[in-house]
């Protein structure tokens, strides 16, 4: 998902059917670059039983969490979190002329390249928004 390419091999924007440029949703998680797949530098870290209070704060029943993780999971003893809050390479935003609240989402990456790398992060924010990351 995180290794898609917005440039093809040529070096220009990829485009779609009408020969316009493609934007992030149009060009997903089904592209995936193999070298960079296996050298990604920084990981979303999850594990499995990371899904069990997304799970739950979606309301899952626990029969239902079951065959889905094949664990048994009890819902009360697990601190639920909101569907936004899964530490997962992407979120959706609520948006529109009545959305005027601010919204806060969590990611947490872990480096797996050499210690000694350093990251950019680019955001690419409609105008009408705005967005920051820290650190």
């Amino acid at each position: 998902m995180t290794t898609v390419n917005v440039l093809n091999l040529a070096g220009t924007p990829i485009v779609n059917q009408d020969l316009t440029p493609v934007d992030v949703f149009a060009n997903g998680g089904g592209h995936v670059n193999p070298a960079k797949a296996n050298d990604p530098g920084l990981i979303f870290d999850i594990k499995p039983e990371d899904y069990f209070p997304y799970l739950c704060g979606l309301n899952y029943n626990e029969i239902t969490i079951k065959i889905i993780t094949q664990q048994t999971v009890k819902c009360f003893e697990v601190r639920v979190i909101p569907e936004a809050q899964l530490n997962y390479p992407s979120f959706s935003i609520k948006a529109g002329p009545n959305q005027t609240q601010s919204q806060y989402y969590t990611r947490t990456v872990k480096n797996v390249g050499p210690a000694t790398l350093a990251y950019n992060l680019d955001l690419f924010v409609p105008h009408q928004m705005g967005m920051n990351a820290n650190p």
